[in-house]
């Protein structure tokens, strides 16, 4: 039987406050070890203090964070340390000792300004190191880029401060079990040292040779680039870290434009965010330099969400700017007002026209073009009936929202009744996809989201048990580690642990010729062997990036879901979808006010119209819906012909030329400002000599 979530909350909260725990508890026995004296509770609650301390910035580094904020930092830890060994070892010797402890204690101060030089010397070098643009899939090796020194004298002061301290601390305790100060002494010089040794590395990068360039020189290098690259189309994107979802659906339809694609970035840590591409990506977190781009040849960016920093980039005139979103459904968050600030709104048919017209938000119906949802072209139509004994129904909950609305997210009052209504259906293979944002803002939707998991790991093991011997052949697995082995290899980059933007950006130059292509060979491969690894039986919780929900339309028969941007995507498909009503409303208006609803079933919050929903899905002629799916398609969707691609690449070639006539029309009227100056100038001229 499974312990209680409360119970299960008890238990993970005093595994994380063992560690803080046992820390401050070796404090206070040193202290009685060092006033007593007693060698051995010294020694041991020594020991016991710095092994945790060291466990702490590996594991629970938000507890050392918490704990500098009461200043108990770690270089205040470690003095206290040291000197309450100093303290027992004076007490163990009460005769003879200041002469011989007063040069440890030196010792230890010397030691301790040496870490603060390290560290002072530590920054200086990240400064010169932080570049004000960064960049991917880009040569950039005329900056004088190098690999990062290791991260411990880095970016790990506390870390770097009780490793260079080990010898000091070994060799204080072995002093006061032997009585001989010569340990200590050496220890201490020992540490001393390896501080000597990484304030040599770091001033190394400081010489004029070994450091990058400066900024203004990155800068003018970046503009240099621009020239020669010539960028004409691109993406702006500027989020948290859980966002870049958003940007990495555009990337595969941006890449396939015309022209000479960027993607233009606001935050560092985004850069890593982004999905495997091969357009070259550039970060540029200060607005002065941003405007750099208004130089360049850009001319047109697409945006996939609403930010703070979205209004920097639209002060740039001579840029087009087109609001594409990262998904549309009937919520009111798809009919920002902000959406008036671009030069164009890009939807993908006639439903997303008539939203913005009925939520009269200041769109002007001339600046909205429909161009489909390009994304969606790897989705297979629907063929008809389950062909083999499992129905496999894809749950995917959206996430609960900022607003609050019950609403916005099955996953609180009717995800558990969802899935347990599906697990119960021998026939059914169940594929939970929960939003990735899922609990951020309810912690009731994360409870939830373990439950439901919970209960699907134990729906499996029951049917292991049932089917033990219907396994797929250990070669299937084998077959699935080395495809994800070779995607892995052409889309996850291999960094050290200490590497930074400045040696990511050396790494990451230009990609090969033919990347792009195998990458979305190997995507194909590594999708094949992953859903032949398991059982047809086996329900799956896919809370990762791979397979893309994309990939689990391919293999769903039936979609249950939320009011969200992932339902007017499966219906590309025309397959079977139901929509979870949590809303508080009746069916009608459920229906009425959201009309994605319109061409599939509305689940109750119990769930109890499951079964029917199952077994229209297992005979199609009891399939009501058929016939709306294919008109909603349309309405969402917008037609077929042209296909997206071409209606995407037609608007942005449209923008292109509507940037070309503006600049021109900037030129004209900048010329024509030339002979009114000089009049003005003349004119002045004239009056100054007459008086």
């Amino acid at each position: 039987m499974s312990a209680s979530p409360l119970s299960a909350r008890l238990r993970t909260a005093a595994a994380r406050l063992l560690l803080p725990t046992v820390l401050a508890l070796s404090f206070a026995v040193q202290a009685v070890g060092a006033l007593y004296p007693s060698v051995p509770l010294l020694v041991a609650s020594t020991a016991v203090g710095l092994a945790a301390d060291i466990a702490l910035h590996r594991w629970q580094r938000n507890i050392t964070t918490a704990l500098g904020k009461l200043h108990a930092t770690v270089f205040v830890r470690q003095v206290v340390r040291d000197l309450l060994l100093v303290t027992g070892l004076i007490r163990i010797e009460e005769q003879d000792y200041e002469t011989r402890y007063l040069a440890l204690v030196c010792g230890l101060l010397v030691f301790y300004a040496l870490h603060f030089t390290c560290q002072a010397l530590a920054i200086v070098v990240r400064r010169t190191r932080t570049l004000p643009v960064v960049t991917r899939n880009i040569d950039a090796s005329a900056l004088r880029l190098s690999p990062a020194l290791p991260a411990l004298l880095m970016q790990r002061a506390g870390q770097r401060l009780l490793t260079f301290g080990l010898p000091s601390t070994a060799g204080l305790l072995i002093t006061a079990v032997t009585g001989s100060a010569r340990w200590a002494a050496a220890g201490i010089a020992l540490s001393a040292a390896f501080a000597v040794v990484a304030i040599g590395m770091l001033l190394l990068r400081l010489l004029p040779g070994r450091r990058p360039v400066a900024s203004e020189q990155a800068l003018e290098w970046f503009e240099a680039w621009l020239a020669e690259y010539q960028p004409t189309v691109g993406m702006y994107f500027s989020g948290g870290t859980s966002s870049a979802y958003q940007a990495n659906m555009w990337l595969e339809p941006l890449a396939r434009l015309e022209g000479r694609p960027l993607i233009v970035l606001r935050e560092r840590f985004m850069v890593r965010q982004i999905a495997s591409t091969d357009i070259p990506i550039v970060c540029l977190p200060k607005v002065a330099d941003l405007m750099r781009v208004e130089q360049s040849t850009l001319k047109m960016l697409i945006h996939p969400s609403n930010s703070g920093k979205t209004s920097q980039v639209l002060r740039i005139p001579t840029i087009k700017h087109a609001f594409v979103n990262h998904g549309e459904s009937d919520k009111l968050s798809s009919c920002n007002p902000y959406a008036k600030a671009y030069d164009e709104v890009w939807v993908a048919g006639p439903a997303a026209r008539q939203r913005y017209a009925l939520a009269d938000v200041g769109i002007d119906d001339r600046d909205v073009v429909e161009i489909g949802r390009p994304q969606l072209d790897a989705i297979e139509p629907y063929a008809g009936a389950p062909a083999g004994p499992y129905t496999t129904v894809l749950y995917a909950p959206t996430w609960e929202g900022w607003d609050g609305n019950p609403g916005n997210t099955s996953i609180i009052e009717a995800g558990e009744n969802i899935v347990r209504a599906l697990l119960a259906d021998a026939g059914v293979r169940l594929l939970y996809k929960p939003h990735p944002l899922t609990g951020s803002v309810d912690p009731r939707a994360a409870t939830a989201n373990a439950r439901i998991q919970e209960m699907i790991r134990a729906a499996n093991a029951l049917r292991a048990a049932e089917h033990p011997d219907a396994r797929p052949a250990p070669s299937a697995a084998a077959e699935l580690a080395q495809r994800t082995a070779e995607l892995d290899r052409l889309t996850t980059p291999s960094f050290r642990a200490g590497a930074d933007d400045a040696e990511r950006m050396l790494l990451q130059s230009v990609p090969e010729p033919g990347r792009a292509a195998a990458v979305a060979a190997a995507t194909a491969a590594w999708e094949a062997a992953h859903w032949a690894s398991f059982p047809a039986w086996e329900h799956r919780i896919i809370v990762g990036a791979r397979p893309t929900v994309y990939a689990c339309f391919n293999v769903a028969d039936l979609l249950v879901s939320d009011v969200s941007s992932v339902i007017s995507d499966y219906l590309a498909s025309e397959k079977p979808y139901a929509v979870a009503n949590t809303s508080g409303l009746p069916e009608q208006d459920f229906r009425a006010t959201f009309p994605t609803v319109r061409a599939g079933a509305v689940l109750t919050p119990d769930a109890s119209g499951m079964p029917a929903l199952l077994e229209s899905v297992r005979q199609p002629e009891k399939d009501t819906c058929a016939e709306a799916r294919t008109e909603l398609k349309l309405h969402l969707l917008g037609p077929s012909d042209p296909p997206s691609v071409v209606r995407f690449n037609e608007a942005a070639r449209a923008l292109c030329a509507a940037a070309d006539e503006h600049r021109a029309g900037m030129a004209v009227r900048a010329l024509a400002a030339i002979p009114s100056q000089r009049d003005a100038g003349a004119t002045l001229d004239s009056e100054h000599v007459r008086g």
